[in-house]
């Protein structure tokens, strides 16, 4: 299997399709995939749902595909330094599942691990859990979650190998290694080489200099 590509468009290639769902890694802006975020806007795919921390800034992170109207549903934990979002979704143009950090980071952990759904304390008595399932444990309710699949992680590490093997660095190991796991197929970008792994399928761009 292929594991090094010249560049993101090239490892996107026969991944992207309209409707599906995409794992971004980063937090904040930091160690976030600025290459594929551009592909997948170049590509003009669209009805895009991601999952990610946040949902950039205006035009910048994931604010590039708001801003040219290709996500249409966003799960992140943090949203509020863009703009553009605020206005879609104020204006009901944009769906939006807000989860908390800890919950989000597990449903990415779980779906990777084939885990359908999980019980957690986290958001109980509160919108978090309004139209979910709840259970008693040893007399304390929890929350049914799911676990979140995904068509396609995108990611950005530190350096890879050639035969698809990616490290991160520092504090985005954390921030990076959850949202690759719940995807079928992994498209990792680094500063060096190239390549990581995934579910089924791995997919990687060409040494690269942020």
């Amino acid at each position: 299997m292929k594991k090094t590509y010249p560049d993101a468009a090239a490892a996107l290639e026969g991944l992207l399709f309209d409707g599906m769902t995409i794992c971004a890694g980063g937090f904040g802006l930091c160690g976030i995939p600025e290459r594929l975020i551009d592909a997948i806007r170049d590509s003009g795919v669209k009805d895009l749902t991601f999952v990610s921390n946040n949902a950039g800034i205006d035009n910048e992170g994931l604010g590039k595909l708001l801003r040219t109207r290709q996500i249409g549903k966003m799960i992140s934990s943090y949203v509020g330094e863009n703009k553009e979002f605020e206005r879609q979704y104020l204006a009901g143009e944009l769906e939006v599942e807000f989860c908390p950090q800890g919950t989000l980071a597990e449903r990415c952990r779980a779906g990777g691990a084939g885990i359908p759904g999980f019980y957690t304390k986290t958001g109980v008595g509160t919108i978090v859990a309004d139209g979910k399932e709840t259970k008693e444990f040893d007399g304390e309710e929890y929350v049914l979650e799911r676990g979140i699949r995904a068509d396609l992680s995108i990611i950005k590490g530190w350096k890879a190998d050639e035969a698809g093997n990616l490290s991160s660095e520092r504090p985005r190991a954390t921030s990076t290694s959850r949202w690759r796991r719940p995807a079928r197929s992994a498209s990792p970008r680094s500063r060096r080489s190239s390549r990581s792994e995934a579910s089924t399928r791995t997919a990687s761009t060409s040494p690269a200099s942020t």
